[in-house]
């Protein structure tokens, strides 16, 4: 349930509320999702290249806390 609250999710939640077809959200979110996906390897791959990984490591944690303390406090 922690994840339901995902834009993404909260969407297609919206796109079949509206009576949108459901395979045809279903074959969308899947192909959204795989086009994210693979711009991600790429980057992550360049990026891996430029910068070393345990820097790139520390950054994500390091962001990955600043989100949560903003959540925490609902600054966010």
């Amino acid at each position: 349930m922690a994840e339901l609250g995902d834009k993404t999710q909260l969407a297609i939640l919206d796109m079949k509320g509206k009576g949108l077809s459901g395979l045809g959200i279903f074959i969308g979110s899947i192909l959204a999702f795989a086009v994210l996906t693979g711009l991600a390897i790429l980057i992550g791959e360049w990026l891996y290249a430029k910068i070393p990984g345990e820097i790139i490591e520390k950054i994500a944690a390091a962001e990955f806390v600043i989100i949560g303390i903003l959540m925490w406090f609902e600054k966010l």
